[in-house]
């Protein structure tokens, strides 16, 4: 499939980068002001200009740069990754602004005192801002990633290469048209990065036919229009937003809808606003009553879940109606990624554009191991490791969920808001039990799954409280809790998920491992002759029960019946026991901020009566025991 070749809600192709980097170029220098980080993907910069001028710089990871006549409302307390970027970087000159190639990445350089820093922002895959030295070495990004080509991790080396077609000499691009297999469209689109519409414009200009194989055509007149075309978005840029998206220039057949003096106007327009906090109340605006208030919140979420539910069913319905041909990519894709990486099968679908099925699969995620198909205009999210069947599991999951939720809300606006609070009630708080020192959650089915928070306490678990009947699980990477299943259970992924969050794959950045589960008997701490076990270590001898890609996610909520307690697990656990929870995945957020954020999330979960009446259990304290060691962030349910 081709990248998208213009800006598109989905996000800016490279094209659209060249020509927001010849038009911030024009602007320079600029002095770096304030950087602000409005939620998990926008960021803002604040620039100064010669003259007085003031310029507002948005980026949102994945998705889209450009300047902004207006800033969305920043938070009142910045997030880390905001601060880190203040300390490095205000105050700096910007010294340039460029390109790696056509990729979709852009980078800053910021010369501050005696150093020159580099800031990348990356509109690829899911998106990322990169804080780099002067030798770009990677000081922090806001995402940690580890790809089989590359690593983004504090320490790594940024790999700044990045194809320019338009570079290459005469007979060097006569050399790589003559190499390519495909046609002359889709070497444009795939190997040089134009998109479709840019290759089909490029091809139209040089006056070849599009379907012509890339050796037969002439070399030196698609190379001048490539190159013209080049040059207009560099520096003669006619910014439009037509019908199908936003462009630089003008191309043949786009109806124009209106016209602006500047690509970053266009895009200002052409992008809904980014989400940043909610302003305050207006001074002089009438304050709404408690009860009045309340009755709108859950006015909303009413308004807000029967929506979701709407959006599963339909698609729902879309993969049914689509059923087998859905069925046959998923099979395609499970088999090719056990032998490819996600960045080798991206560019084969770019490269079958003509093939119904690879056409259908518009987006790749490849931590989550899924891709969105477009069945029929319905964008559908599908897991390339499961079947059809638990992909429309995860879909009824979701509609049974809001729902509930649903009907909660309804139930709730139905009762009169009672006008003064009322009474405290005496809540049972949960009673201190042996395992609580540890990490600890029962599966769906009502077993008690234990894991050492340290060294210690994993010798321990083996030593006093693994028996005959239990299980050992452990992640298959170094370092992580020892994991004891105490009894059989149906729900042995729950266990296998348990482990793999509270292992270094968590800090590491990882959104999958692999978990294996053992016998009692299987699990030593003789070593064999000439080498030692660490402690909070064992050596596991014998056939593993292996669990493969298992994903990393934790839910943390408040359990109200029989016992008031946080809770946390796996959110498939978690889910069936809590009144309120929120979900976690490796991010950007430290132990202490992530336990913060979820307190508040599951206050807000809760009636404010509700949860006044339970701050003795909903605390910082008890919600930071069940965040993993590393980095967090909330997934917004």
């Amino acid at each position: 499939m081709y990248s998208e070749s213009m800006a598109t809600l989905q996000g800016m192709s490279g094209i659209d980068l060249r020509a927001l980097v010849g038009e911030a170029s024009e602007r320079l220098p600029l002095w770096v002001g304030k950087i602000y980080q409005f939620d998990a993907k926008t960021l803002g910069i604040r620039l100064n200009g010669e003259d007085r001028a003031k310029y507002q710089l948005l980026a949102e990871a994945g998705r889209r740069v450009h300047f902004t006549a207006e800033f969305p409302t920043p938070p009142k307390h910045p997030p880390g990754f905001a601060m880190l970027l203040r300390k490095h970087l205000d105050g700096g000159k910007v010294l340039g602004i460029h390109q790696f190639g056509l990729e979709r990445a852009i980078c800053l350089d910021i010369g501050k005192r005696e150093t020159t820093y580099h800031l990348i922002f990356e509109l690829f895959d899911e998106g990322n801002v990169v804080l780099c030295d002067e030798g770009y070495t990677i000081i922090k990004p806001l995402w940690h990633h580890r790809f089989r080509s590359r690593e983004v991790v504090p320490g790594a080396v940024y790999a700044t290469g990045g194809p320019d077609c338009s570079t290459l000499s005469p007979d060097e691009f006569r050399a790589m048209l003559a190499a390519s297999d495909r046609d002359i469209v889709r070497t444009l689109a795939v190997d040089c990065l134009l998109g479709g519409a840019y290759a089909e414009a490029v091809c139209r200009m040089a006056g070849v036919d599009k379907s012509a194989p890339a050796a037969d055509v002439d070399a030196g007149a698609v190379r001048e229009a490539l190159g013209h075309l080049i040059a207009d978005v560099e520096g003669h840029r006619e910014p439009v937003i037509t019908a199908t998206g936003c462009w630089p220039v003008v191309l043949p057949g786009e109806e124009v809808i209106e016209r602006f003096s500047t690509f970053s106007e266009a895009l200002d327009k052409f992008y809904p606003p980014a989400a940043g906090e909610k302003e305050e109340t207006a001074p002089g605006k009438p304050r709404l009553s408690r009860e009045e208030v309340i009755r709108q919140r859950q006015a909303e979420a009413i308004r807000g879940f029967e929506k979701k539910i709407e959006r599963y069913e339909r698609v729902v319905e879309a993969i049914y109606e689509n059923y087998t041909t859905v069925a046959g990519i998923l099979a395609t894709l499970d088999e090719a990624s056990r032998t490819r990486s996600w960045q080798e099968i991206e560019a084969i679908l770019r490269s079958n554009r003509g093939n119904p099925a690879a056409k259908m699969v518009c987006a790749v995620h490849p931590a989550e191991a899924a891709v969105e198909l477009d069945l029929q205009g319905e964008r559908v999210k599908v897991y390339v490791h499961e079947t059809i069947e638990q992909n429309l599991g995860r879909c009824y999951d979701q509609i049974k969920k809001f729902k509930k939720k649903r009907a909660g809300a309804v139930a709730a606006m139905e009762r009169a808001v009672p006008e003064r609070p009322r009474p405290k009630r005496d809540i049972p708080l949960q009673k201190k039990r042996w395992y609580h020192r540890f990490r600890w959650f029962f599966t769906s089915d009502g077993v008690l799954v234990i894991g050492g928070r340290d060294a210690s306490q994993n010798e321990e678990l083996v030593r006093k409280y693994m028996e005959g009947g239990d299980l050992f699980v452990h992640a298959d990477v170094h370092g992580g809790s020892v994991v004891i299943v105490k009894g059989r259970t149906e729900h042995l992924d729950e266990a296998a998920q348990f482990a793999a969050s509270y292992s270094n794959a968590w800090k590491a950045g990882h959104f999958t491992a692999d978990v294996y589960a053992a016998r009692p008997e299987q699990v030593s701490k003789t070593a064999e002759s000439g080498e030692y076990v660490a402690r909070g270590a064992f050596v596991v001898r014998g056939e593993r029960q292996y669990f493969r890609d298992v994903p990393l996610g934790v839910a943390i909520g408040l359990q109200v019946s029989p016992e008031v307690a946080v809770i946390g697990g796996p959110p498939a656990a978690v889910a069936g026991r809590a009144r309120a929870w929120v979900e976690l995945r490796p991010g950007q957020f430290e132990p202490n901020d992530t336990a913060k954020k979820v307190v508040r999330a599951l206050r807000d979960k809760l009636p404010e009566d509700e949860w006044k009446g339970l701050k003795n259990a909903l605390n910082t304290e008890a919600v930071a025991a069940f965040v993993p060691p590393g980095g967090s962030d909330l997934i917004e349910s």
